[in-house]
């Protein structure tokens, strides 16, 4: 096999993984390696220094190159530097998510018109092969639901809440004195991570370009000890997740937030930092994928997945790997929140006074909500209640609009969070 040289945007934690896994394979030569600091000291055994640029030019329109491998991250000027790469005719393997969620379908396009590929495994879930899966083992068949935990850093959060009855605040600390979480953790926490990766998810899924900026999105930060304590009771797990679904009239519901999931579910049983996709298809039914999904050796192995894949096919075609070539021409027909069906978890403080549980119950069938369970939790020692209700399936906007109601009446006091629950 001929050796494959390779240019390298980005030497950070990922990126120096990256190397340290593909300087043991003979068939891969990494020529280039681009940073922002050529003087800043490595901690990789052994490294070579001449190695490195401060211009990622040198690798775009280095004739030599066969492929870049971008883990800088971001959007600028990732975005210019891929492109040049592309322009000069070089395959790509990224784990930029949010690259690919935001300007994916320019460069997809130029990639066709170019005649090169764009790997990017390691984009969606770290180590968890997931991509290529879909794209050729489960090509033959209709993915119609997605639904994942595709953030560590908020399901550790979460995992740390249940289990040692931590507030958000303590559990975020704790996250970030592990590293788990950055020190501005709202990339994670507020579910813009999860959403590039459900985009990108649901536009190879459904065959179909999803748009991320009509993504529902909500973080953790809302999540209090109280919630979580009232999921236990109710026989449920409070996670993260990424949803996308192919309804029945054939649009598109695809949103980020916190679920209530069963304790039984498998997703539930999903703790600490680690990631699980669940898909349902036509014929083969549910399947599950679960492992790391991020972290240096996890997408390192990704990355250097891709690129073997690819330097074993360029040996054998100058079209290599035709199934990732993107096809989605069909813009996704997506419908927003108000429109989506779900079951609620409401919690509300009331004046502990008669009436007020049959007055919640009373605005609820108003709005054409069913109510399944409704408990009390104590009473406070301001005279009023912490009340939580489960309701049956019910249109979002009509929950809204019963909240809205609700809150007009001075016995209600507060409308302490809205989660929806997994079904």
């Amino acid at each position: 096999m001929k050796s494959l040289k390779v240019g390298i945007i980005g030497l950070g934690t990922v990126g120096s993984g990256v190397y340290k896994v593909l300087k043991n394979f003979k068939n891969i030569e990494i020529k280039k390696i681009a940073v922002k600091n050529i003087n800043k000291k490595r901690e990789i055994e052994d490294f070579n220094y001449d190695l490195l640029t401060d211009n990622p030019y040198e690798i775009t329109q280095d004739n030599e190159i066969d492929v870049v491998i971008e883990v800088s991250g971001g959007i600028n000027p990732t975005f210019d530097i891929l492109k040049s790469a592309i322009e000069n005719k070089k395959h790509i393997v990224t784990a930029n998510k949010e690259l690919l969620a935001k300007k994916g379908s320019e460069l997809f396009n130029l990639a066709k018109e170019k005649n090169v590929v764009i790997l990017y495994e390691a984009a969606v879930a770290g180590g968890i092969p997931i991509i290529m899966p879909i794209k050729t083992i489960l090509c033959a068949n209709k993915i119609t639901k997605i639904a994942a935990i595709l953030n560590g850093t908020t399901n550790y959060i979460l995992t740390k809440m249940a289990e040692q009855d931590l507030s958000y605040e303590t559990a975020l600390k704790q996250a970030q004195e592990l590293g788990y979480a950055e020190t501005d953790p709202t990339g994670d926490v507020e579910g813009f991570d999860a959403a590039y990766k459900i985009a990108i998810l649901s536009t190879i899924s459904f065959n179909k370009k999803v748009n991320i900026n009509k993504i529902y999105r909500e973080g953790i930060t809302k999540i209090t000890a109280h919630d979580i304590n009232s999921a236990k009771e109710l026989g449920y797990r409070i996670k993260l997740i990424a949803m996308g679904q192919v309804l029945s009239d054939g649009k598109i519901d695809v949103r980020v937030h916190p679920m209530l999931v069963a304790k039984k579910h498998l997703l539930a049983k999903i703790d600490n930092a680690t990631n699980s996709i669940l898909l349902r298809g036509n014929p083969v039914g549910d399947l599950v994928f679960t492992g790391a999904g991020a972290g240096a050796e996890p997408t390192s192995s990704s990355v250097a997945g891709d690129l073997l894949v690819l330097a074993s096919e360029l040996e054998a075609t100058d079209s290599p790997l035709p199934q990732s070539v993107c096809h989605h021409d069909e813009i996704a027909d997506q419908i927003n929140i108000g429109d989506t069906y779900n079951e609620y978890y409401i919690s509300i403080t009331a004046s502990n006074h008669p009436g007020a549980i049959g007055f919640i119950g009373s605005v609820c069938g108003k709005n054409n909500i069913n109510i399944s369970t409704i408990m009390q939790k104590g009473i406070n020692d301001d005279n009023t209640a912490e009340i939580v209700v489960i309701t049956e399936t019910s249109k979002e906007a009509d929950v809204q609009n019963a909240l809205a109601d609700m809150l007009k009446s001075d016995s209600i006091k507060n409308i302490n969070n809205l989660l929806r629950v997994m079904n």
